[in-house]
């Protein structure tokens, strides 16, 4: 659900600053800024920010034309858009040094955490308190059937290529946002070769991230975790994976501190 609200208006609109209307995602709404141009303006605005999961602020004209926020005035409007939706969930496959540090910054990004490990030394909830779900048992009969819906990142980084393979035959063709798994490229290659030998749809594995992460040099578990999870976030928001000095127009980063006159 997304929450579109008046937050400012013209001084002869003033009575319309906290209006708000419900849009759902078919299309659908609840309610209206004002029947008429602010309404359009935010149904043209929500494919963008559904797919972002986002909050945004538009600027609008008195006419219900989309402006840059340095061209509104204060004629204009100003909607604020929010998406209302349940966390989004992160299926770690495999509770080793790498799942464990992923479950840590998966659940400092907001995620919902799933771990998923044969072995109940490394699945269990003293291991990963900060996880929502934690399973034990094999990949085969736990993955068979596992909850997944398309606000699912599943990431596959178990302790061999054959648990690998097992898992990602049966999440590839799910309709998850992300598939990832780790592997050198001679194995990843190898893995790819035999699902599809067994039947999953090359357009499914042709979606899977793999070598996965984003290229930041990583080397330690941690580092690699920062890396995948920076490539799930970059996937769910619409990133460009570029740094951030380099991007130019609306994206929004964390602007740097003041710097102080030298003493």
């Amino acid at each position: 659900m997304l929450v579109a609200t008046v937050i400012a208006a013209p001084e002869d609109a003033a009575d319309r600053v906290g209006a708000k209307m419900l849009l759902r995602e078919d299309g659908s709404s609840i309610g209206g800024l004002d029947s008429g141009v602010l309404d359009e303006a935010v149904k043209r605005a929500a494919p963008d920010v559904f797919r972002r999961h986002a909050v945004d602020v538009i600027h609008l004209t008195t006419t219900g034309e989309t402006v840059a926020r340095r061209e509104a005035d204060a004629k204009g409007y100003q909607v604020m858009l929010e998406v209302h939706e349940r966390p989004a969930t992160l299926v770690v496959i495999g509770g080793g040094h790498v799942g464990k540090a992923l479950s840590t910054i998966g659940h400092l990004c907001g995620f919902s955490v799933e771990i998923v490990d044969d072995r109940p030394e490394y699945a269990n909830e003293e291991r990963f308190p900060e996880a929502d779900r934690v399973t034990s048992g094999y990949f085969e009969e736990v993955l068979d059937g596992y909850p997944i819906d398309a606000n699912t990142y599943i990431v596959c980084v178990t302790r061999g290529h054959r648990h690998d393979e097992t898992s990602l035959r049966l999440v590839a063709e799910s309709n998850a946002a992300y598939v990832g798994m780790i592997g050198s490229a001679r194995r990843v290659r190898a893995v790819l070769q035999h699902i599809v030998e067994d039947g999953v749809a090359p357009e499914a594995v042709d979606r899977v991230h793999t070598p996965i992460g984003l290229d930041i040099g990583a080397e330690t578990p941690e580092e690699i975790a920062v890396s995948i999870m920076a490539e799930i976030v970059m996937v769910r928001r619409g990133g460009g994976g570029g740094q951030m000095r380099g991007v130019k127009g609306k994206r929004k980063g964390v602007a740097p501190p003041e710097r102080k006159p030298d003493a």
